[in-house]
């Protein structure tokens, strides 16, 4: 599990096919990663990979045919930049929302408009994905946590603060660039309890704390 705090950009540094699969080696001697040790989860651009091969400045992750068919990942040349997050630990802070690294969907940027000093950057969706995507809710890009300003149809709306811009590839970002996509894991259960005969009445406070997706007195 993760926030969808980016700690940096790392490099592909080296790419060794597989089979079907592949194997991607990860330069991040310029990123605050934690210590990153064999068997530890990574997000890489917002999906989450298990670290087989490590030391002080790269990892090695595999990749199977089903997330490079399912992801950006598949695009992936060596130099390229991708956003890098370590696995949550118990105790530590929440500051974006909660992200499982399970891409749901790939997007595409259609444009980016400067606004003051953050930019606003327009994405397109699946269609499928539409209805998890809501006004002021969380979605995750390329693992990185972000409000939703807007929503169309096939299409949703985010604001870029300098910050982030700074330190994730968004700053790389262009009209027609590919981005992952996961939805906020709180519509994919709002969903499957509509799905086993919930009305979407039935569905409150109540109904969300007997299943355990809320602690809220």
């Amino acid at each position: 599990m993760f926030s969808g705090i980016i700690k940096g950009v790392g490099r592909v540094l080296e790419q060794a096919h597989l089979g079907d699969d592949r194997r991607l080696t990860i330069g991040f001697a310029d990123v605050l990663l934690s210590e990153v040790r064999p068997g530890d989860s990574i997000s890489v651009n917002g999906v989450c990979l298990t670290a087989v091969a490590c030391d002080a400045e790269r990892f090695s992750a595999d990749v199977s045919l089903e997330t490079l068919s399912k992801t950006t990942l598949g695009d992936l040349q060596v130099g390229d930049g991708v956003n890098l997050e370590n696995a949550l630990r118990m105790g530590g802070s929440l500051d974006g929302h909660l992200v499982t690294g399970h891409v749901d969907g790939v997007g595409r940027v259609e444009s980016l408009v400067e606004s003051a000093r953050s930019v606003v950057l327009r994405i397109r969706t699946e269609e499928a994905l539409a209805p998890y995507i809501a006004r002021k809710g969380a979605v995750t890009v390329d693992g990185v946590s972000l409000t939703v300003n807007d929503v169309g149809n096939t299409n949703f709306q985010v604001n870029i603060i300098p910050h982030t811009r700074e330190i994730t590839v968004i700053a790389g970002y262009r009209p027609g660039t590919t981005v992952n996509i996961e939805v906020d894991i709180i519509a994919r259960y709002v969903e499957r309890l509509a799905r086993c005969g919930y009305e979407a009445a039935e569905i409150n406070l109540e109904l969300l704390k007997s299943h355990g997706y809320t602690s809220q007195e």
